[in-house]
């Protein structure tokens, strides 16, 4: 399901001529989660989405508050049936004419919705996950790297990449040689009971999911949180490796080369999210 500008219908067709997404990839997003009829962190999700807009200089309109998003949420999947679990993206883009330079400020919003079959958050205790680096391009760590914008070519031809060779996912450098995220998901690694991720300095995109278990790690007294760079020499040396992101939760990777991770300490990290959905 649709709703362009806050019309709803079950298909959509672009401008070509003026659609400023289609033409130079002139647009951010957002990938919410809808669990049992409630928006997952809608308040850290529409903040970092007026964020990245202020940061591309796009325009606000004043009507762009998060109660607006939210009554057009759920305005949205109202109309797909019982189901209380969705995949919502938010996308909002320049309009108009112009080339590089856009001859107008004004945006537009293109919420899409799809049911989730199971939107639970599971673990998957016998997960087979495999992951290789990915060297053909890297992320230029800069804060436009961390904005969830629609050109995405180095996740892209790493997907690609990944389906090729048969790999669950990719790990993806930036052009300092660190390990800054996964295709669509960020990475942490344990050491011990030492938690480590990448800083959003690093290129990363400042996740949803990454923010809320930083909060979580951070008041554990059974963890130690550090958000460090981390080489690809490190990922053979970690305990644990784990991905994260809205939609799927916490991912635990099985392979990396020749190194088998345990799957532990992320199972006891899940947990303790799962806990705090609850409180």
């Amino acid at each position: 399901m649709y709703n362009y500008n806050g019309q709803i219908a079950e298909t959509f067709a672009i401008d070509i001529e003026n659609n400023r997404a289609f033409l130079y990839g002139d647009a951010v997003f957002e990938t919410i989660k809808v669990l049992e009829g409630k928006i997952l962190f809608l308040e850290d999700h529409y903040f970092r989405l007026m964020s990245s807009m202020r940061i591309l200089r796009m325009q606000i309109p004043m009507d762009f508050t998060m109660e607006f998003f939210e009554e057009e949420i759920f305005k949205t999947i109202s109309l797909l049936g019982n189901s209380n679990s969705f995949r919502i993206r938010i996308t909002i883009f320049r309009e108009g004419p112009g080339l590089y330079a856009p001859e107008s400020k004004n945006v537009s919003y293109l919420i899409q919705a799809k049911l989730l079959d199971n939107g639970s958050y599971i673990y998957n205790t016998d997960s087979d996950l495999e992951v290789e680096l990915f060297k053909d391009f890297s992320i230029n760590p800069q804060l436009i790297s961390t904005l969830k914008s629609t050109n995405r070519m180095v996740q892209i031809t790493a997907s690609i990449f990944a389906k090729e060779n048969d790999y669950g996912n990719c790990l993806i450098l930036n052009t300092d040689k660190n390990v800054a995220e996964a295709i669509d998901s960020n990475l942490f690694m344990v050491v011990g009971n030492t938690i480590v991720t990448p800083p959003v300095q690093d290129g990363c995109v400042a996740g949803i999911f990454r923010k809320q278990l930083i909060s979580i790690l951070k008041k554990n007294t059974d963890f130690v949180l550090e958000e460090r760079s981390i080489s690809a020499f490190e990922l053979q040396k970690a305990d644990e490796l784990f991905l994260t992101n809205i939609i799927k939760g916490i991912q635990p990777i099985k392979k990396y080369r020749k190194k088998v991770y345990e799957q532990k300490v992320s199972k006891d990290i899940f947990d303790l999210f799962l806990n705090s959905l609850t409180n």
